[in-house]
């Protein structure tokens, strides 16, 4: 029996350097599992170009040219990890029975590959990659890391503890998934929302096998701040407890301020009062910034813009071929 058709999907920025070595692993992993009969050798290794500068389309290019197992996608411009996995999984979704989204630079253990794949077949929709150690961080990344994960469950962001974006989706999920219509996208809170079974296969994760790590501290602060705002209102609620603190001690003070003036002890002061008027003005200023991003997400989802837009594909779509179709007939 012919097995299914897995797409792998694999988001590129700036990986000339990396590229050319873990294109053959992956390659060689499509060969293994269609040799077991697990996947059909209709599968293939998606590549998405999320705008990348350096020579990374042209070595996708190259590679769809050696072997029809390797096909690519490039987005127009670079519009960053979230929406390149994203491109990805909706090109596949009606291509394939099964995506497995990874990224280019070999960290990922590729193994964990066949243990999905089972997992799948013993009935998971979804079977999410999760790292079981983190030995090979330092201890700053590894506090960084482990904290954002503790920051998006204590703020409401449903996401699975040290996973990343290594997992596994049928085409049936990813119909479903398509319904999403968020132009915020953080996948990692995002899928399990869409429900279905689930299953969590662990491993251990290398060091990088070539190039630079794209995802620094800066960068990843800012995932956790649209995770925890595209997915949960808790930072409005506190803002809310805030206020309302605020505005107890506020009335507190004022109470104690004309208890003080009957009593004739009143002292005037600059001290407190500067400290005074410095704490709530810097407790406005936060609570105006983080109401500030969520309507700021709601201006961003009300305009509809896409969230990716293609702009070459190592293959002809239909739409490009009646085009050119078209084309040759006019010119006929």
């Amino acid at each position: 029996m012919e097995g299914i058709v897995l797409y792998v999907v694999i988001p590129c920025y700036n990986e000339e350097e990396v590229l050319p070595v873990t294109s053959q692993i992956f390659l060689d992993k499509i060969s293994e599992l269609v040799a077991d009969a697990k996947i059909s050798n209709n599968s293939r290794i998606l590549f998405v170009n999320d705008g990348s500068r350096d020579r990374t389309w042209s070595i996708i290019q190259e590679l769809a040219r050696k072997d029809g197992h390797y096909i690519g996608i490039s987005q127009s411009r670079n519009r960053g990890h979230q929406n390149a996995v994203f491109a990805g999984l909706m090109e596949a979704k009606d291509k394939c029975d099964i995506t497995i989204s990874i990224d280019c630079d070999g960290q990922d253990d590729i193994n964990a590959i066949n243990e999905m794949i089972d997992a799948y077949y013993g009935g998971a929709e979804i079977v999410y990659g999760v790292r079981s150690s983190r030995k090979t961080d330092t201890f700053f990344k590894r506090f960084t890391a482990e904290g954002f994960y503790k920051l998006l469950n204590w703020m409401g962001a449903e996401v699975v503890f040290n996973h990343a974006d290594y997992r596994l989706i049928s085409s049936r999920v990813l119909q479903e998934f398509a319904n999403f219509r968020e132009v915020n996208l953080f996948l990692r809170g995002m899928v399990p929302l869409v429900g279905f079974t689930s299953k969590s296969v662990y491993y251990e994760r290398r060091e990088r096998i070539a190039g630079e790590s794209h995802y620094p501290l800066s960068r990843m602060l800012a995932l956790a701040f649209d995770g925890i705002t595209s997915l949960s209102v808790k930072p409005i609620r506190m803002i809310t407890g805030l206020g309302m603190a605020v505005a107890l001690f506020s009335f507190l003070g004022a109470v104690w301020s004309i208890v003080v003036r009957i009593l004739g002890n009143s002292v005037s002061g600059w001290a407190s009062m500067t400290c005074l008027i410095c704490f709530i003005g810097g407790v406005q200023l936060i609570c105006l910034g983080v109401i500030g991003e969520y309507i700021g997400k709601m201006y961003m989802e009300t305009k509809q813009r896409p969230r990716y837009i293609i702009s070459e594909r190592t293959w002809k779509s239909d739409k490009e071929q009646n085009y050119r179709n078209r084309v040759n007939h006019d010119e006929l």
